[in-house]
C-alpha cells in the first residue's frame, strides 16, 4: 500500500477508481481517429518559440544515466544493462588486420541493448489494456516485426518545449522520498508553487523522487529494477491531465509508485495516462544535477529537448534528455 507525506496510509484504490480515472481523461478520438500523437498534440509552435527563450545562460544540463553495464537492470523482463562490443580496435590495427587500407587505421564499436534499460521514453504502442493501446488501436497492431500504430519513431521531431523539474523530496525537506510512498494531485501543485513555477499546456514535467540519489547513497542499485519505489499516485492523474502536459517523467524505473495501489492491475497509472490519456512516459532519467542547479539558482523551468532515436516500429526508445538554461 502506498503512503502520503507522513507515511499514513492512503485509502485503498479499487478496480472501479481505476476504470473511472481510465475513462474521465481518455482522449481517444480528441485529435482524430488516426492520431498516433497522443498529448504531444498540446504543443504548438509558438510553445517552441518561447521555450527557446527560456535559454538565458547557455547551460545544458543532461538527464540521462550513463548507458553502460553499471546501469540498474538485473534481467527482469529480459531487460539488461547495456553490453559493449569493439568491432575493431587498435589491436587490430596493430597486428595487421586492418592493412589492406592505406595508411588509415580505425576503431568501431556496438552496442546490445534492450530499448527500455536505461533513459527512455514509453511509445504509446508499450501497454495494452483489455486488448487496447492508445486511440483504441487493438494490441494486433503491434507483432513481431515491431509496432505497425503508435510507435515511437513517430515522436522524433515533437519532444521539443518547455520543460519544469518538480524537486518532491526538496519539497518536503527530505534527501529521498521512502520507497513506497506516493505522490498525489496536491503535492504536484503545492511543489510547483513552492518554487514559483506555473505548469500548463504542452509543458513536460520531470518529478525528482530521489530513488537515485538513495541508491547510489547506498552504494548498490538493489531493487531499484521492478522493485518498491516512490512515485506516481493514481490521483495524479487529476493534476497531469487538467493541466494537458505533453509528458512526464521520473527518476524511477516505473514512474508510479511500487507496490501498486492495488493488486488486480500491474502498474495501474500506465492504464490511466499511457493507454487512456496517450500521455508520453519516461522513465529512469538521472535528475540529480539537473535538481542541484535549480536549487542554486532557483530556475525550475528551461527549454527541453529529449527526441527518441529514431528506431522505425519500436514500442520505446533511449534518449538523452536536455535541459537547455
Amino acid at each position: 500500500m502506498s503512503t502520503d507525506t507522513d507515511g499514513a496510509p492512503v485509502r485503498k484504490v479499487t478496480l472501479d477508481d481505476v476504470h473511472a480515472l481510465c475513462d474521465r481523461y481518455r482522449n481517444w478520438g480528441k485529435w482524430g481517429p488516426d492520431d498516433q500523437l497522443g498529448t504531444l498534440n498540446h504543443i504548438e509552435p509558438e510553445m517552441v518559440v518561447a521555450a527557446a527563450g527560456l535559454v538565458r545562460q547557455g547551460k545544458v544540463i543532461s538527464c540521462a544515466l550513463p548507458y553502460d553495464g553499471n546501469g540498474p537492470q538485473n534481467g527482469w523482463g529480459g531487460r539488461v544493462n547495456p553490453l559493449h562490443f569493439m568491432l575493431q580496435d587498435g589491436g587490430d590495427a596493430a597486428i595487421g588486420a586492418q592493412d589492406h587500407m592505406a595508411k588509415l587505421r580505425y576503431a568501431d564499436d556496438a552496442i546490445y541493448m534492450p530499448l527500455q534499460c536505461g533513459t527512455q521514453w514509453d511509445a504509446l504502442s508499450h501497454v495494452f489494456y483489455d486488448g487496447k493501446m492508445y486511440n483504441g488501436y487493438g494490441q494486433e497492431h503491434v507483432s513481431s516485426t515491431g509496432a505497425e500504430k503508435n510507435a515511437i519513431h513517430l515522436m522524433t521531431e515533437k519532444v521539443v518545449g518547455r520543460g519544469v523539474l518538480l524537486d518532491i523530496p526538496r519539497h518536503r525537506g527530505v534527501p529521498w522520498l521512502e520507497p513506497g510512498q506516493g505522490i498525489d494531485s496536491a503535492e504536484l501543485a503545492a511543489c510547483a508553487e513552492s518554487q514559483g513555477v506555473t505548469v500548463g499546456r504542452g509543458d513536460f514535467v520531470l518529478v525528482r523522487t530521489g530513488h537515485m540519489a538513495m541508491c547510489r547513497e547506498q552504494g548498490a542499485w538493489g531493487g531499484y529494477a521492478a522493485g518498491d519505489a516512490p512515485g506516481l499516485t493514481l490521483d495524479s492523474a487529476h493534476w497531469i491531465c487538467g493541466n494537458e502536459i505533453a509528458g512526464v517523467a521520473t527518476d524511477t524505473w516505473g514512474m508510479e509508485v511500487r507496490p501498486n495501489e492495488l493488486e488486480e492491475i500491474f502498474q495501474p497509472v500506465h492504464i490511466v495516462l499511457l493507454v487512456n490519456a496517450g500521455l508520453l512516459i519516461g522513465e529512469i532519467f538521472d535528475l540529480e544535477k539537473l535538481a542541484e542547479d535549480c536549487a542554486g539558482d532557483g530556475v525550475y523551468e528551461f527549454m527541453f529537448a529529449a527526441g527518441p532515436l529514431p528506431f522505425t516500429k519500436a514500442v520505446g526508445s533511449p534518449l538523452n534528455p536536455m535541459a537547455i538554461k
